[in-house]
Protein backbone atom coordinates (compact mmCIF):
# COMPACT_ATOMS: atom_id res chain seq x y z
CA UNK A 1 0.00 0.00 0.00
CA UNK A 2 2.75 3.00 0.84
CA UNK A 3 4.30 2.05 -2.70
CA UNK A 4 1.21 2.80 -4.23
CA UNK A 5 0.23 5.89 -2.50
CA UNK A 6 3.79 6.67 -3.30
CA UNK A 7 3.73 6.02 -6.81
CA UNK A 8 -0.36 7.76 -6.98
CA UNK A 9 1.87 11.05 -5.15
CA UNK A 10 4.69 10.72 -8.17
CA UNK A 11 2.06 10.53 -10.67
CA UNK A 12 -0.06 13.73 -9.11
CA UNK A 13 3.58 15.65 -8.99
CA UNK A 14 4.48 14.82 -12.61
CA UNK A 15 0.72 15.73 -13.54
CA UNK A 16 1.16 19.29 -11.97
CA UNK A 17 4.40 19.87 -13.40
CA UNK A 18 3.22 18.85 -17.22
CA UNK A 19 -0.15 21.05 -16.75
CA UNK A 20 1.59 24.02 -15.28
CA UNK A 21 4.71 23.57 -18.20
CA UNK A 22 2.27 23.45 -21.31
CA UNK A 23 -0.61 25.46 -19.53
CA UNK A 24 2.01 28.74 -19.55
CA UNK A 25 3.66 27.97 -22.73
CA UNK A 26 -0.23 27.73 -24.60
CA UNK A 27 -1.01 31.09 -22.90
CA UNK A 28 2.46 32.64 -24.47
CA UNK A 29 1.43 30.88 -28.00
CA UNK A 30 -1.57 32.22 -27.92
CA UNK A 31 -0.45 35.78 -26.78
CA UNK A 32 2.02 35.37 -29.68
CA UNK A 33 -0.90 34.61 -32.22
CA UNK A 34 -2.90 37.08 -31.26
CA UNK A 35 0.34 39.98 -31.77
CA UNK A 36 0.33 38.09 -35.13
CA UNK A 37 -3.54 38.99 -35.93
CA UNK A 38 -2.87 42.74 -34.98
CA UNK A 39 0.09 42.80 -37.11
CA UNK A 40 -2.16 41.93 -40.09
CA UNK A 41 -4.98 44.10 -39.21
CA UNK A 42 -2.78 47.08 -38.51
CA UNK A 43 -0.69 46.40 -42.02
CA UNK A 44 -4.47 46.13 -43.72
CA UNK A 45 -5.19 49.48 -42.03
CA UNK A 46 -2.00 50.97 -43.16
CA UNK A 47 -2.61 50.19 -46.60
CA UNK A 48 -5.96 51.17 -47.00
CA UNK A 49 -5.68 54.24 -45.14
CA UNK A 50 -2.46 55.95 -45.49
CA UNK A 51 -1.17 54.50 -48.67
CA UNK A 52 -4.34 56.13 -50.42
CA UNK A 53 -3.88 59.44 -48.22
CA UNK A 54 0.04 59.35 -49.67
CA UNK A 55 -1.01 58.25 -53.11
CA UNK A 56 -3.69 61.23 -53.39
CA UNK A 57 -0.86 63.95 -52.79
CA UNK A 58 1.36 62.15 -55.02
CA UNK A 59 -0.79 62.46 -57.65
CA UNK A 60 -1.96 66.01 -57.13
CA UNK A 61 1.64 67.15 -56.52
CA UNK A 62 2.22 65.06 -60.02
CA UNK A 63 6.08 66.60 -60.33
CA UNK A 64 8.55 64.00 -58.86
CA UNK A 65 10.69 66.85 -57.69
CA UNK A 66 7.94 68.53 -55.69
CA UNK A 67 6.78 65.04 -54.39
CA UNK A 68 10.35 64.78 -52.89
CA UNK A 69 9.85 68.30 -51.48
CA UNK A 70 6.55 67.04 -49.60
CA UNK A 71 8.26 63.91 -48.23
CA UNK A 72 11.29 65.97 -46.81
CA UNK A 73 9.13 68.78 -45.54
CA UNK A 74 7.22 65.74 -43.52
CA UNK A 75 10.57 63.85 -42.75
CA UNK A 76 8.58 60.61 -44.49
CA UNK A 77 10.47 57.80 -45.78
CA UNK A 78 10.73 57.92 -50.12
CA UNK A 79 9.85 55.00 -50.80
CA UNK A 80 6.84 55.26 -48.75
CA UNK A 81 3.81 54.08 -51.14
CA UNK A 82 5.39 56.16 -53.97
CA UNK A 83 6.26 54.90 -57.29
CA UNK A 84 6.63 57.04 -60.54
CA UNK A 85 3.61 55.10 -62.54
CA UNK A 86 0.96 56.14 -60.14
CA UNK A 87 0.80 59.60 -60.73
CA UNK A 88 0.33 59.21 -64.37
CA UNK A 89 -2.55 56.33 -64.09
CA UNK A 90 -5.75 57.39 -64.48
CA UNK A 91 -7.38 54.12 -63.46
CA UNK A 92 -5.57 54.74 -59.75
CA UNK A 93 -6.26 58.22 -60.25
CA UNK A 94 -9.78 57.68 -60.25
CA UNK A 95 -10.18 55.17 -57.52
CA UNK A 96 -8.47 56.96 -55.03
CA UNK A 97 -10.42 60.36 -55.47
CA UNK A 98 -14.18 58.56 -55.57
CA UNK A 99 -16.37 60.53 -53.63
CA UNK A 100 -14.26 63.14 -52.90
CA UNK A 101 -16.33 66.67 -52.61
CA UNK A 102 -14.06 69.73 -53.83
CA UNK A 103 -14.80 73.11 -52.28
CA UNK A 104 -14.06 76.62 -53.32
CA UNK A 105 -15.01 78.93 -55.49
CA UNK A 106 -11.97 78.89 -58.20
CA UNK A 107 -10.31 75.32 -59.71
CA UNK A 108 -7.10 76.83 -58.26
CA UNK A 109 -8.52 77.06 -54.97
CA UNK A 110 -10.57 73.36 -55.34
CA UNK A 111 -7.21 72.07 -55.93
CA UNK A 112 -5.44 73.87 -53.26
CA UNK A 113 -7.82 72.91 -50.80
CA UNK A 114 -8.16 69.20 -52.16
CA UNK A 115 -4.18 68.96 -50.87
CA UNK A 116 -4.90 70.36 -47.61
CA UNK A 117 -7.80 68.09 -46.60
CA UNK A 118 -5.61 65.06 -48.05
CA UNK A 119 -2.92 66.18 -45.74
CA UNK A 120 -4.94 66.62 -42.64
CA UNK A 121 -6.68 63.28 -43.09
CA UNK A 122 -2.85 61.57 -43.88
CA UNK A 123 -2.26 63.68 -40.09
CA UNK A 124 -5.30 61.83 -38.35
CA UNK A 125 -4.31 58.66 -39.74
CA UNK A 126 -1.08 58.68 -38.64
CA UNK A 127 -1.17 59.40 -35.52
CA UNK A 128 -3.54 56.65 -35.17
CA UNK A 129 -1.12 54.62 -36.68
CA UNK A 130 1.29 55.74 -34.01
CA UNK A 131 -0.97 55.32 -30.91
CA UNK A 132 -1.24 51.11 -32.41
CA UNK A 133 2.33 51.05 -33.54
CA UNK A 134 3.02 51.44 -29.46
CA UNK A 135 0.45 49.36 -28.30
CA UNK A 136 1.87 46.48 -30.83
CA UNK A 137 5.20 47.22 -29.45
CA UNK A 138 4.24 47.45 -25.56
CA UNK A 139 2.42 43.75 -26.35
CA UNK A 140 5.39 42.12 -28.32
CA UNK A 141 7.81 43.92 -25.36
CA UNK A 142 5.19 41.82 -22.55
CA UNK A 143 5.30 38.58 -24.64
CA UNK A 144 9.04 38.85 -24.43
CA UNK A 145 9.02 39.40 -21.10
CA UNK A 146 6.78 36.41 -20.34
CA UNK A 147 8.78 33.92 -22.27
CA UNK A 148 11.98 34.95 -20.02
CA UNK A 149 9.91 34.52 -17.06
CA UNK A 150 8.69 30.94 -18.22
CA UNK A 151 12.51 29.71 -19.22
CA UNK A 152 13.20 31.46 -15.67
CA UNK A 153 10.13 29.39 -14.17
CA UNK A 154 10.46 26.06 -16.21
CA UNK A 155 13.97 24.88 -16.59
CA UNK A 156 13.73 21.66 -18.60
CA UNK A 157 16.79 19.81 -16.62
CA UNK A 158 15.87 20.80 -13.15
CA UNK A 159 12.46 19.19 -14.01
CA UNK A 160 14.04 16.53 -15.14
CA UNK A 161 16.26 16.15 -11.85
CA UNK A 162 13.44 16.76 -9.75
CA UNK A 163 11.08 13.79 -11.32
CA UNK A 164 14.74 11.88 -11.35
CA UNK A 165 14.84 11.91 -7.63
CA UNK A 166 11.26 10.85 -8.09
CA UNK A 167 12.30 7.17 -8.59
CA UNK A 168 11.41 7.64 -13.07
CA UNK A 169 13.11 4.88 -14.71
CA UNK A 170 12.87 7.40 -17.84
CA UNK A 171 15.24 9.94 -16.49
CA UNK A 172 16.89 7.52 -14.02
CA UNK A 173 19.58 4.90 -13.90
CA UNK A 174 21.38 4.50 -17.89
CA UNK A 175 19.81 8.04 -18.38
CA UNK A 176 21.72 9.68 -15.29
CA UNK A 177 25.06 12.13 -16.08
CA UNK A 178 25.76 13.66 -19.32
CA UNK A 179 22.90 11.47 -21.36
CA UNK A 180 20.07 13.25 -19.11
CA UNK A 181 21.65 16.58 -19.34
CA UNK A 182 21.83 15.94 -23.28
CA UNK A 183 17.92 14.72 -23.37
CA UNK A 184 17.46 18.02 -21.54
CA UNK A 185 19.08 20.26 -24.06
CA UNK A 186 17.25 18.27 -26.97
CA UNK A 187 13.81 18.57 -25.82
CA UNK A 188 14.03 22.08 -24.97
CA UNK A 189 14.87 22.96 -28.29
CA UNK A 190 12.06 21.02 -29.51
CA UNK A 191 10.18 22.85 -27.28
CA UNK A 192 11.59 26.09 -27.91
CA UNK A 193 9.58 29.23 -28.08
CA UNK A 194 10.73 32.20 -29.38
CA UNK A 195 10.55 36.10 -28.84
CA UNK A 196 8.10 38.08 -31.37
CA UNK A 197 10.34 39.79 -33.53
CA UNK A 198 10.28 43.58 -33.61
CA UNK A 199 7.37 45.27 -34.99
CA UNK A 200 9.61 47.62 -37.06
CA UNK A 201 10.07 44.10 -38.94
CA UNK A 202 6.83 43.87 -39.81
CA UNK A 203 5.49 47.66 -40.13
CA UNK A 204 7.20 50.41 -41.07
CA UNK A 205 8.22 53.69 -38.45
CA UNK A 206 6.13 56.75 -39.66
CA UNK A 207 7.29 59.84 -37.99
CA UNK A 208 4.91 62.26 -36.30
CA UNK A 209 3.48 64.66 -39.12
CA UNK A 210 3.27 68.59 -38.60
CA UNK A 211 -0.28 69.41 -38.48
CA UNK A 212 -1.91 71.31 -41.41
CA UNK A 213 -1.65 74.45 -39.73
CA UNK A 214 1.77 74.61 -39.46
CA UNK A 215 2.63 73.07 -42.48
CA UNK A 216 0.27 74.92 -44.07
CA UNK A 217 2.30 78.21 -45.83
CA UNK A 218 4.53 75.46 -47.36
CA UNK A 219 1.59 73.08 -48.64
CA UNK A 220 -0.46 76.57 -50.55
CA UNK A 221 3.25 77.19 -52.06
CA UNK A 222 3.79 73.49 -53.30
CA UNK A 223 0.32 73.38 -54.97
CA UNK A 224 0.31 76.41 -56.32
CA UNK A 225 3.25 74.81 -58.17
CA UNK A 226 1.69 71.76 -58.86
CA UNK A 227 -1.51 73.02 -60.12
CA UNK A 228 -0.17 74.36 -63.80
CA UNK A 229 1.37 70.40 -63.92
CA UNK A 230 -2.46 68.81 -64.18
CA UNK A 231 -4.55 68.00 -67.28
CA UNK A 232 -7.18 70.50 -68.27
CA UNK A 233 -9.49 67.81 -67.70
CA UNK A 234 -8.02 66.87 -64.36
CA UNK A 235 -11.02 67.65 -62.62
CA UNK A 236 -13.71 65.63 -64.51
CA UNK A 237 -12.10 62.86 -63.25
CA UNK A 238 -13.75 63.47 -59.55
CA UNK A 239 -17.13 61.71 -59.27
CA UNK A 240 -17.34 64.02 -55.50
CA UNK A 241 -19.82 67.05 -55.97
CA UNK A 242 -18.41 70.62 -55.39
CA UNK A 243 -19.17 72.23 -52.06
Amino acid sequence: MPHDIHDILTLEVKKELADRYFGFRKLIEDDSLALADQIRQHSFILEKRISFDLIRIYILLKDQGLIHEFLNLTELNEGLFYDPYLTESPTIRQRVFEGQQLRGFTRASRFRNLIFDCYDRLTSHVHLYREKYAELEELQSTISDEIALFYRQHDLGSIMGFMRSLGDPAVSGGMAGGMETDLADGLAQRLKISAPPPIAQYLPIIPPLPELATLKPRLRELASRAYPLQNADFFASFTGRRR
